[in-house]
């Protein structure tokens, strides 16, 4: 990138250095490691804040520096869709045609005009000055010239000119409207089963922040002793979460930073308690997480077998995301241990285990409130990718277990084809087993649906959309 102090002044025009802002820059490398590197910004943002955090003068972040930092980034990223569409009517070239770089600082522009409350003049003047520090003074003209046509009209004027009607095309609508492509708006339509009113909530409710979620791991930490903490309130199913209302620091708390506690989607901690709660034919004493990375339910699987003698095995095929998984049981008050292995092909002998959890790999698209941008990562030929393993990780799951043991199959995805479709044609070629109803398991949690397997909604239960299938091998 040329430096534009050196560039030759024009006659009777002075030249203005650009006033760096450090909250937008940061926003904007983030942005950039999300593109170029495939990064996830909830991986790439806390690094960037904590350094931001370290520094001294006039680039040292404080509280409100890194809460619009944070809105900058995921705000852009979960409304990029609908921002695309607006830039797209506000170009005269195609957007693929635009930089990623000027196209990411158009985004944040477009954001701050119609996303926020930032007054339009402030919003449109640090989107330039932003512009003119990272592309320069020639970049920063077009990028004032586009951002000044969107602010010509709010968000709901430019979405009625650049969404199609929804009685023309329903899918594409809500695809511009809510931000997310228009495959992914049908698959989810699909799995709620049709009607406007569940998708519009559902398209919503991803497009909002979700609240941080603590577990307490049970023998290590207590609800109690969270539930001190600043703005901290009762999960809402179940009986070890916490929920940080106000989207407060995990890392702050004592228990987090020791590993007694963690951050855990609610939906996530239901699922390893349901698993656990299923009744058994027999003994209960070895316990299976077949995918166990990053470890964030092995560590409550571990707990809860801990308070019976039960030992977990927690096999995890990456070795780096095995080690991930140690770190999280680390301490644990009972027996397990933690093996890198490969699930489909695995090192210990069938019918070992009473209780067997199979959380399998998916694409994701229950976490996308968490994770906005793999909505744009994700393709539906990903779909083919990941069918087959899901199919031989939940055969494996049913030859691991014992007769009479349980088996719950996990996928951070409603998608049908990742989860009815998978538990349905296994259990065709696996006769000695039966679906067993999930819903008692869960207590308390409404709209649990017909059964026996268990979807969970982010607009209907606030969690992420797991999806549970417990299984009880019978031969």
């Amino acid at each position: 990138m040329s430096d534009p102090s050196r560039r030759p002044r024009q006659p009777g025009k002075p030249y203005r250095r650009p006033q760096k802002d450090p909250v937008r820059i940061l926003a904007f490398e983030a942005l950039r490691a999300v593109d170029e590197r495939d990064a996830y910004a909830n991986l790439v943002l806390p690094p960037l804040l904590r350094k931001a955090r370290e520094k001294e003068g006039p680039e040292k972040f404080d509280g409100r520096d890194a809460a619009l930092a944070t809105e900058l980034v995921y705000g852009t990223l979960r409304r990029q869709g609908t921002y695309d569409a607006v830039i797209a009517a506000c170009v005269d070239r195609p957007l693929r045609e635009v930089d990623p770089p000027v196209l990411d600082v158009l985004s944040l522009g477009v954001h701050q005009l119609l996303g926020t409350r930032i007054p339009t003049h402030a919003a449109v003047s640090a989107s330039v000055e932003l512009a003119r520090v990272v592309l320069g003074d020639g970049r920063a003209k077009f990028v004032n010239a586009v951002l000044r046509k969107v602010a010509q009209q709010d968000l709901d004027a430019w979405i009625a000119q650049v969404a199609p009607p929804y009685d023309d095309d329903p899918e594409d609508h809500l695809a511009v409207v809510h931000s997310h492509p228009r495959w992914v708006v049908s698959a989810l339509w699909d799995s709620l089963g049709g009607g406007r009113a569940g998708i519009e909530e559902l398209l919503a409710a991803d497009n909002e922040r979700p609240e941080v979620t603590l577990v307490a791991r049970p023998g290590r930490a207590t609800t109690e002793e969270l539930l001190d903490e600043e703005a901290a309130v009762p999960g809402r199913w179940s009986p070890y979460a916490v929920r940080l209302a106000e989207g407060g620091e995990p890392g702050a708390i004592d228990a987090v930073r020791e590993g007694r506690a963690g951050v855990q989607d609610e939906g996530s901690q239901l699922v390893a308690l349901a698993l656990a709660a299923a009744p058994l034919d027999g003994p209960d004493e070895k316990w299976l997480d077949g995918c166990a990375g990053p470890g964030g339910k092995a560590a409550l699987l571990a707990a809860l077998a801990a308070e019976r003698g039960a030992l977990l095995l927690a096999s995890e095929k990456q070795p780096h995301r095995a080690g991930l998984v140690a770190k999280a049981l680390a301490g644990n008050p009972g027996p397990f241990q933690v093996i890198a292995a490969d699930g489909t092909r695995p090192p210990w002998r069938p019918g070992t285990f009473d209780r067997v959890l199979m959380d399998v790999p998916c694409t994701g698209l229950g976490a996308l409130r968490r994770r906005p941008e793999a909505r744009w990562r994700r393709r539906p030929e990903d779909l083919d990718g990941f069918a087959p393993l899901q199919r031989d990780l939940l055969r494996t799951a049913l030859e691991s277990v014992r007769v009479g043991g349980v088996v719950g199959y996990a996928t951070c995805s409603p998608h049908l084809a990742e989860t009815r479709a998978v538990v349905s044609d296994v259990l065709k070629h696996f006769p000695e087993a039966d679906l067993i109803d999930a819903r008692p398991l869960l207590p308390g949690v409404p709209a649990l649906g017909d059964g026996p397997d268990v979807q969970l909604w982010p607009h209907v239960h606030g969690t992420d959309a797991m999806y549970l299938a417990l299984i009880r091998r019978t031969g």
